[in-house]
């Protein structure tokens, strides 16, 4: 059983997890709204929120933490100075989830993911 368990495996390895992720983090940044599976959508939501609360401070360390997350240089000069900043007022919540469709193929729940 999972209880309590902190995180979706999404049925990859830690590495291939942590590899979709950023890859998925670096897309919303760049496109501001993203299609993807529900429970990726989710846990986006959190790996990309700690992010911009990180890169609120805009300071050389904020980079530097938002870089070794991101490993991309334009998506994270994207985030520190443009999208960190619009949510200076704002304490998280800087996601929005909208469910879409069931994907034909498989029957995996699809969902929207926007920054807000």
């Amino acid at each position: 059983m999972r209880h309590g368990h902190g995180y979706r495996k999404l049925g990859r390895t830690s590495t291939h997890r942590a590899a979709t992720l950023k890859n998925l983090a670096i897309a919303l940044i760049e496109n501001g709204k993203i299609e993807t599976t529900l429970p990726k959508a989710k846990e986006l939501r959190s790996y990309v929120e700690k992010l911009i609360t990180r890169a609120r401070l805009e300071d050389s360390n904020a980079h530097r933490a938002v870089f070794a997350k991101l490993q991309d240089k334009t998506s994270t000069n994207k985030l520190v100075t443009e999208v960190a900043p619009t949510y200076k007022d704002r304490d998280g919540g800087y996601t929005r989830i909208i469910k879409t469709r069931v994907r034909r193929g498989d029957a995996a729940e699809m969902a929207y993911i926007e920054l807000v």
